[in-house]
């Protein structure tokens, strides 16, 4: 999250992708840092999956994180 929170300081747009068990302590931290940088939440968990499954999420998620980045 300050990665993305440095990025946008610079104006250089930018997500972060991170499972959906992260969304409530991506809320606080960005409360926490004055910023609420684009998000695209993903299912978790992720250190079990396959490389073809993480292909697949990632495949999903692929239309969310453009969106986000082009909004």
């Amino acid at each position: 999250m300050h990665d993305i929170v440095d990025l946008e300081d610079l104006g250089v747009p930018g997500v972060f992708v991170a499972s959906d068990r992260f969304a409530q302590a991506a809320e606080a931290q960005g409360q926490s840092l004055g910023m609420h940088p684009r998000r695209v939440l993903t299912g978790h968990p992720i250190q079990d999956r396959t490389d073809a499954e993480m292909r697949a999420l990632a495949e999903a998620a692929f239309p969310e994180i453009i969106g986000a980045l082009t909004v």
